[in-house]
């Protein structure tokens, strides 16, 4: 007879080990699953993508495993912060500034160009007055630092010397201030290359007043050089003026004059009297605008006379805000000198002033 073994199992059928693989995979599956929702949602259930996220920054070593393959639930970096109340939307990040936009994404307003008009001198005669009040002027766009282009940095070229000017539209005009050029022998030349065109503004001055407030200013910085006197002359009693001294130098007005007209017509250079800057800055302001080709913005209401500084200053027009002066360099007090040498300076100049006057056609009245 036979006998029939029981509890004995012969080998699985290969149906049954795959129902064993697939369930042990879909456990560990959702283990998978139930672990990335911990991470990636808060206590709510809320996605990260309908709220802020709450995600585990440093997951355990055994998590690690799991995760070793997933995608990051939040990028690198801060993490966002929440509104202060929930009727209050999320602010939005600041967008990024560009530089010199005036906080602004919209493109720069105008082009860079080289300047149709020049204050080429003169040290010490008022160019930083006769910049700083052409600058009220809408039609107007000035460089307000000296770029020496024309007597130390015309090496750098055109394109570098264009490329320090303001923006402007193509009704304004493009402006610059170096009083040096007016004695550089090469700067007339050189602005005609430029431009045959450009318009030259010379603020001239008593060239006796102007060497003593030269020398003034050189004093304040340098307090060891020699007196104004000893400067000014290479022999006294013999009435010798030393004209290589810089200061006295530029007030040959007449003499550096000469270069310019060699390039230049007169009607193309327009003389300001820095004595009548000082008591009648409208008036000189309004013939500046009528040489420049613009509309006479800058009128008397614009200014203020400060009897502290003898210096007229810049206001606006129907404005409680306090006049703008210049700088404390200018309007300074002035060394004292000995009359004597005054006179010995003045009969040195009268020449080359008389001569400046009969070729601009104006009289300074100077004597």
């Amino acid at each position: 007879m036979a006998y029939r073994v029981l509890g004995r199992a012969g080998p699985p059928q290969p149906r049954r080990a795959r129902r064993l693989l697939f369930a042990f995979t879909l456990s560990l599956s959702c283990t998978y699953l139930c672990y990335s929702f911990l991470c990636c949602c808060d206590g709510l259930g809320q996605s990260r993508l309908l709220g802020a996220p709450r995600c585990l920054r440093s997951p355990s070593a055994s998590g690690q495993k799991l995760l070793v393959k997933s995608r990051p639930c939040d990028p690198p970096g801060p993490t966002p912060s929440e509104p202060s109340a929930p009727s209050a939307p999320a602010a939005a990040a600041p967008a990024p500034r560009l530089s010199g936009s005036n906080h602004s994404s919209s493109p720069k307003v105008g082009t860079k160009r080289l300047p149709q008009a020049l204050i080429v001198g003169v040290k010490k005669g008022g160019t930083r007055a006769v910049l700083e009040f052409i600058r009220v002027h809408p039609d107007v766009r000035a460089l307000g630092t000296e770029p020496h282009f024309f007597d130390r940095n015309y090496g750098r070229g055109l394109d570098w010397y264009r490329s320090l000017m303001p923006r402007t539209l193509e009704t304004q005009i493009t402006l610059e201030k170096t009083p040096s050029y007016f004695v550089t022998q090469e700067a007339p030349r050189r602005i005609f290359n430029m431009s045959r065109d450009t318009k030259l503004i010379v603020v001239v001055r008593n060239p006796v007043t102007r060497a003593i407030s030269d020398y003034t200013q050189t004093l304040s910085k340098k307090p060891d050089i020699p007196t104004f006197e000893g400067l000014s002359f290479r022999n006294r009693s013999l009435g010798l003026v030393d004209v290589s001294w810089n200061a006295i130098r530029i007030g040959m007005y007449a003499l550096h004059l000469e270069s310019w007209l060699r390039y230049f017509p007169l009607a193309q250079i327009h003389f300001v009297s820095g004595e009548r800057l000082i008591t009648d800055p409208a008036g000189e302001m309004g013939r500046i605008q009528d040489f420049l080709g613009i509309k006479r913005f800058i009128t008397d209401k614009h200014f203020y006379f400060n009897k502290t500084k003898g210096f007229p200053c810049l206001k606006k027009p129907e404005s409680t805000l306090l006049p703008r002066c210049l700088g404390k360099s200018k309007g300074r007090t002035h060394v004292q000198i000995d009359p004597d040498v005054i006179d010995q300076l003045r009969e040195f100049y009268r020449p080359y002033n008389i001569k400046f006057y009969e070729t601009v056609g104006q009289d300074f009245r100077w004597e």
